[in-house]
């Protein structure tokens, strides 16, 4: 009888005898978590991912007399100190000319931190770590860019094309680990920019560059992963800030093993809003600020630009045209981005359908609750929704991410179903409940506030926010306990 055995990815026949080379593990492509051996999913109880585990090589044994750690690297048990001892003068916000930047960071970068900016491809991720670089270089602060996707001549043409001289950002065209941290020894930057982290490769051990040996694979989890750490640990030990561009999967996460993002200090996200050309700055985690802040950019021919005021980039054309009402379906509502109030448009549109089920589309609207509004306006405010299709749309490509904007959907449904339009320089906010109340929203003085500053004159808003209002002068406020007396409103 002969006897056949099916091998595993990466698994060698005989497997590895004691005092030879080291058994290659598998880790796990989403969390970085290792096994001994090949299992068909994740096993960490924190991942649970269904990908199968991916063979990872062992590193060679340290040959004798292999070279010492850096200088910068910290050898030993350094002694404990007492928080109170601290002191803060070494923490400083380094403040960026872009004050989009500096909000979502929450007023600069720190020293010795390590930003992670990811984004899909062309978003703009080089181009925002280019104009960050001459931001500090203008200031005669040397910058290392290090590229590891583009040539220099490549990141010249961008630099010309954005209006960028490139005094004082010293490329450092490499993707050897070791090169690169033997260059950093001797340049001693302000800044440090790594594009991309996928790119980097060469032979890692226990968070240390080696010089010699046989180099991991570049986008390794291994190598992603041992990569992230030295730079981390060269960042602390320097007190040196790194900017870190990382690429995105098909799925919207970000490449590389999930740990990546656990030891950065900041990750942000640079989201398109097309066709408008936006771009939006989200902080999915920051040690040092708020993660509920967003920069607006707009993409111009020198670069990223900041947007100062959304709220008039958002509305539409004849929703700022003074004495223009606006058309049936299209309401204005005040909605919050972390401590910033943006004046958005929703609009909706509703159709017979001829689906036994109806549709219901939302595009920058939770489709959940799309789907309790539609109901309980149906139920609650007497809309004949049953066989209508309901599509609603944030204009200008924004979110509207908060129960804020649950009244301002529900009413431009029925504005279009009913075909009649709000009033002019009309708003309204608030939550509703599946009882067909409306609840009360927080911050609602900083929503009328943005809602008077832009010349509405009317805002219809849940009658449980009126306690400790304060109308701003030709701002008139229309209380409505429920959804229906709401709706009814438009009828009137």
């Amino acid at each position: 009888m002969v006897r056949t055995t099916i091998e595993k990815p990466g698994q060698k026949r005989g497997g590895d005898k004691r005092g030879g080379q080291p058994r290659e593990t598998f880790a796990c492509a989403d969390c970085g978590h290792e096994s001994p051996r090949w299992m068909g999913f994740c096993p960490s109880p924190l991942c649970g991912s269904a990908r199968p585990l991916t063979a990872v090589p062992a590193p060679p044994r340290s040959p004798a007399g292999a070279a010492s750690a850096p200088a910068w690297m910290p050898v030993g048990d350094g002694a404990p100190v007492e928080l109170s001892a601290v002191s803060r003068q070494d923490c400083l916000r380094i403040s960026l000319e872009s004050t989009e930047l500096d909000r979502v960071l929450g007023g600069g970068i720190v020293p010795g931190s390590a930003l992670l900016l990811a984004g899909e491809p062309g978003v703009g991720k080089s181009t925002l770590l280019l104009q960050l670089a001459h931001t500090l270089a203008a200031r005669r602060q040397s910058v290392v860019y290090v590229a590891g996707e583009e040539s220099p001549r490549q990141i010249k043409l961008r630099s010309d094309r954005l209006g960028i001289p490139g005094g004082g950002i010293r490329l450092l065209p490499e993707t050897d680990t070791g090169a690169i941290f033997r260059r950093l020894e001797q340049e001693r930057p302000a800044l440090l920019v790594v594009d991309s982290i996928q790119t980097l490769h060469g032979q890692t051990q226990n968070g240390q560059a080696r010089l010699g040996g046989e180099a991991s694979g570049p986008g390794s989890v291994t190598q992603v992963r041992e990569a992230g750490l030295l730079l981390l640990r060269w960042a602390k030990a320097t007190g040196t800030p790194v900017c870190i561009a990382g690429h995105m999967t098909k799925d919207g996460a970000l490449a590389g093993p999930r740990v990546l993002e656990h030891m950065v200090d900041v990750v942000l996200y640079l989201e398109a809003q097309e066709p408008a050309g936006f771009r939006l700055l989200r902080a999915a985690k920051n040690r040092f600020g708020s993660t509920e802040e967003v920069g607006v950019f707009r993409m111009t021919e020198r670069g990223l630009a900041d947007v100062p005021d959304p709220s008039q980039v958002a509305l539409s054309q004849a929703a700022r045209t003074p004495g223009a009402g606006p058309p049936a379906g299209s309401v204005l509502t005040a909605t919050l981005e972390g401590s910033r109030a943006l004046l958005l448009e929703v609009q909706a549109l509703t159709a017979p359908s001829p689906l036994p089920a109806p549709r219901r589309v939302a595009h920058g609207f939770d489709h959940g609750r799309l789907l309790l509004l539609a109901a309980v306006g149906a139920r609650r405010a007497g809309l004949e929704l049953a066989g209508q299709d309901i599509i609603v749309n944030i204009a200008g490509g924004f979110r509207v991410a908060e129960p804020a904007g649950d009244l301002a959907a529900a009413l431009a449904v029925a504005s279009c179903l009913r075909n009649r339009p709000l009033p002019a320089g009309c708003a309204a906010f608030g939550e509703v409940g599946l009882s067909g109340e409306l609840r009360n929203v927080p911050q609602a003085q900083r929503r009328l506030n943005e809602a008077s500053r832009l010349g509405l004159t009317q805002v219809i808003l849940p009658q449980a926010s009126l306690p400790g209002l304060e109308p701003p002068p030709g701002l008139t406020l229309t209380p409505a306990p429920t959804l229906r007396q709401a709706v009814n409103l438009i009828s009137n």
